[in-house]
């Protein structure tokens, strides 16, 4: 009796082995998924602040201002760039090549012999983490380098403490629903698109209807628009929704052109329908298509893009695949449209990377609907 069931088992099992080693999306799903999170979270997962840039604005140039901020310029998690004028760096600040703006106030030397100096410290809250962990560095520089120096002259130093004067732009109040709402509007396009389309070919695959549309006189231009057109306006109406929400129910405020948020979502929107059609196409498969936009589209969307912490804390190979990536230029961009205003250079530069996977995608898209049959 044992011996029957150890022989059904043993049969049962090595077809089950068969039909597993058959069916090589299944598998290679089985064998991928766990490797590519593991990587995901290992290398991409990093809350972790190292070189943020810092424009570092002395109106004083002083040799106890210098002193003052010699901290600063050998931190390790900061990276400070001397600029000229303090219209300059908020211009930095405004396209989001400084994370904060130190500034040493021309009165600064004076203050400091008299024991009230301050330091104006202004922060980036579009990244309300990465601010408040800025704050701390900036506060820890400064306070070290003046505690060195009374350490150093004892009874014979002059002044005081210095007070650091600390103000938050683009989200005063570092509320999390600002800084995660424009974020969750990339997620949300990213999710409508690449899984509504990835299962449009793949299931005319299956059901051979896809032979059929060979016969005509059909391109396969005109099949990839005409899957394309009808989930434009789906997401569309999707990002309409998401806007509506963010403004009216979440309170974000939009503080750059509404037009060239639209734009953008667009060309995502567009982006995303496209790489689901074309993961769609090439799979030939709908449970395989499905798993393939998971860890194409979404998964590197939410953990690589700028969503959770900011990419130039990651290592440099983590930092090109990101770059890689359609919704690493959308997130930086509609965060910056939504908080921080209307960079039109910034602007133009995504969109026109967007533009391009948009034209790739298509053609790429295009030739997996080539009038063969295999």
């Amino acid at each position: 009796m044992r011996s029957q069931f150890i022989v059904r088992l043993t049969a049962l099992t090595r077809k089950e082995t068969r039909q597993m080693l058959r069916d090589r999306s299944n598998l290679m799903v089985g064998l991928l998924l766990p490797v590519a999170l593991i990587l995901l979270f290992g290398y991409g997962l990093s809350f972790d602040v190292r070189n943020a840039p810092v424009a570092l604005v002395l109106d004083d140039n002083s040799a106890i201002a210098r002193e003052a901020v010699s901290g600063i310029e050998g931190s390790r998690y900061l990276a400070p760039v001397r600029v000229d004028t303090m219209a300059r760096a908020q211009d930095m600040l405004q396209s989001g090549k400084v994370d904060a703006i130190v500034r040493v106030p021309i009165d600064f030397s004076r203050r400091q012999a008299a024991g009230r100096a301050t330091i104006q410290l202004i922060l980036n809250g579009i990244d309300s983490t990465t601010a408040t962990s800025l704050e701390a560095y900036v506060s820890a520089s400064v306070s070290n380098v003046m505690l060195r120096r009374m350490d150093r002259e004892g009874a014979m130093s002059r002044g005081g403490s210095i007070t650091l004067k600390q103000r938050t732009w683009f989200n005063e109040a570092s509320i999390s629903t600002w800084y995660l709402v424009p974020g969750l509007i990339v997620l949300v396009m990213t999710l409508v698109g690449a899984f509504l389309t990835s299962l449009l070919i793949a299931r005319e695959w299956e059901r051979g209807t896809l032979e059929a549309l060979f016969v005509t006189p059909v391109r396969p231009l005109e099949i990839v628009l005409s899957k394309l057109l009808p989930y434009m306006v789906v997401g569309l109406i999707d990002l309409a929704t998401c806007l509506l929400a963010a403004r009216f129910l979440f309170q974000v405020p939009i503080r750059g052109s509404l037009f060239a948020i639209v734009l953008a979502s667009t060309l995502y929107l567009a982006v995303s329908l496209l790489l689901g059609l074309f993961i769609s196409g090439r799979t030939r498969n709908q449970f395989a298509a499905s798993q393939v936009a998971l860890l194409t589209s979404f998964l590197p969307a939410l953990m690589l893009s700028g969503f959770i912490f900011d990419l130039r804390n990651v290592p440099i190979a983590v930092q090109v695949i990101a770059q890689l990536l359609p919704a690493t230029h959308f997130m930086g961009m509609v965060k910056s449209l939504f908080l921080a205003g209307t960079d039109w250079m910034m602007v133009a530069r995504n969109c026109t990377i967007l533009a391009g996977y948009a034209v790739v995608l298509i053609f790429a898209t295009r030739r997996t609907l080539r009038k063969t049959l295999d």
